[in-house]
């Protein structure tokens, strides 16, 4: 295949530049790294755009090179290793000035990449919803809490709970613990029948098993509040003290069932599962469904030589992103011969990922926690009391200017989805902040 790209593979460029790719990845977390490898040694020049300062994602923050599971090592040394993989870090892709290009912001300009495929592993992000006191300071999303500890953020001896829903509260709990901070309780809102049925169902994928295993020796001793959510959070710091470098202590009303009790903390870290990162999907026109990208079993998008793998097709996790990352590499380099090998293995994964959404179903007391006074879009400051006067996200986008922040919606989108049954039917450009010089020189 023709193309050209450079070498080593941690090269960031710098200034506006046009370049021709044969496989051009978006996203370096387990999808899009599996990609450009599977890409790769099928003869493809390979570039990677990823806005962290490093590979990996969010399942391999840190780096995949420091991470437990080989797979993440051997992946990345053979990408380190190969002439045709080149990496743009701290790169954000704007917007698509044309058909087969996307611009790009870097911390030492812009440049427009041009390719003849485009495989998107944007993945996934938390999803927050809106209690009573979830503004304070100490109250933070759990994947977002872990990452900060990951990045040495100092926990050791905080109190901290743990709530939401899902897989990710024990991972986010042990790596809390490992850095010395004290996990009160783990709070999940799935009742327990539920949750029995997906454990009976674990020794049907054995490495899911010993995960599961391996988190429960390492909390143990960490109470466990099944068919338990979190109502409110107050601050127990007067005004003065608030002001303070050490983070407020928190009394937290949550709900067990038809009882309720009290827990202190200095953190709470909540989430409630994950949203797929589809912006950059839809800008291009992807058509999607259900809140994913729809597409076909090669990972092919609506939109011609554009591919999706991991966490925007659908929310399964590392295993199923790997799958789908070779599979949409593979057939973005014209093997499909070889992507076929993989099919077998993304089906079993995919039927992890449907348990996973059934066990995890959000319950419906969580859309009717917040009051009228209740923040709901974060940026603007708009309340819950002025967003359920409306009857879909335009108008409330018009009136109010809900999902009109800095975030665009990705935080109070989730929480307006469940709340309103809201979706967001319109992608803003740029689809990152961006620097005025990276628009006028792209123009």
């Amino acid at each position: 295949m023709s193309g050209a790209a450079t070498h080593p593979a941690t090269h960031t460029a710098g200034g506006a530049a046009n370049r021709a790719i044969d496989v051009l990845v978006v996203g370096a977390g387990p999808a899009g790294l599996a990609a450009a490898h599977a890409a790769e040694s099928n003869g493809a020049q390979v570039v990677v755009v990823d806005d962290n300062p490093q590979a990996g994602g969010q399942i391999w923050r840190g780096g995949p090179q420091h991470q437990p599971d080989p797979r993440a090592r051997r992946l990345w040394d053979a990408l380190r290793a190969s002439p045709k993989v080149s990496f743009l870090h701290q790169a954000r892709v704007l917007y698509a000035p044309a058909p087969g290009r996307l611009l790009v912001q870097t911390p030492h300009g812009a440049e427009t990449l041009a390719y003849q495929k485009l495989i998107l592993a944007t993945g996934a992000r938390e999803r927050l919803l809106p209690f009573p006191g979830w503004t304070l300071p100490g109250v933070t999303g759990a994947g977002g809490l872990q990452a900060l500890a990951k990045g040495g953020y100092p926990l050791a001896g905080k109190r901290v709970l743990v709530a939401g829903s899902g897989p990710l509260l024990l991972a986010v709990a042990a790596t809390l613990r490992e850095r010395g901070a004290q996990v009160v309780a783990i709070v999940e809102q799935a009742a327990l029948p539920r949750l029995a049925r997906f454990a009976l169902g674990l020794p049907a994928t054995p490495s899911k098993l010993q995960q599961a295993w391996q988190l429960m020796r390492r909390l143990r001793g960490v109470p466990y509040r099944h068919n338990s959510y979190v109502r409110s959070v107050a601050s127990l710091l007067d005004d003065e003290q608030a002001g303070l470098t050490q983070p407020p202590a928190l009394r937290v009303s949550v709900q067990r069932g038809g009882a309720s009790e009290t827990l202190d903390c200095d953190y709470l870290a909540c989430g409630y599962g994950l949203l797929p990162n589809l912006e950059l999907a839809l800008a291009l026109g992807c058509a999607s469904a259900a809140g994913a990208v729809r597409v076909d079993q090669w990972q092919h998008s609506s939109v011609a030589g554009v591919y999706c793998a991991g966490e925007g097709t659908g929310v399964g996790g590392v295993d199923l992103a790997l799958a789908e990352g070779r599979i949409a590499g593979l057939a973005a380099a014209e093997r499909p011969d070889q992507a076929r090998d993989h099919f077998a293995e993304r089906a079993r994964w995919q039927a992890f990922a449907g348990r996973l959404a059934r066990t995890f179903v959000l319950r419906p007391e969580l859309s009717a926690l917040a009051d009228d006074d209740t923040i709901v879009c974060r940026c603007e400051d708009v309340c819950h009391g002025e967003l359920r006067q409306h009857n879909s996200w335009r108008s409330a986008k018009l009136h109010s200017r809900c999902g009109m922040g800095p975030c665009q919606g990705r935080i109070c989108g989730g929480a307006t989805e469940l709340l309103y049954g809201w979706r967001p039917d319109s992608v803003r450009l740029p689809i990152s902040p961006a620097r005025i010089d990276s628009i006028t020189t792209a123009s």
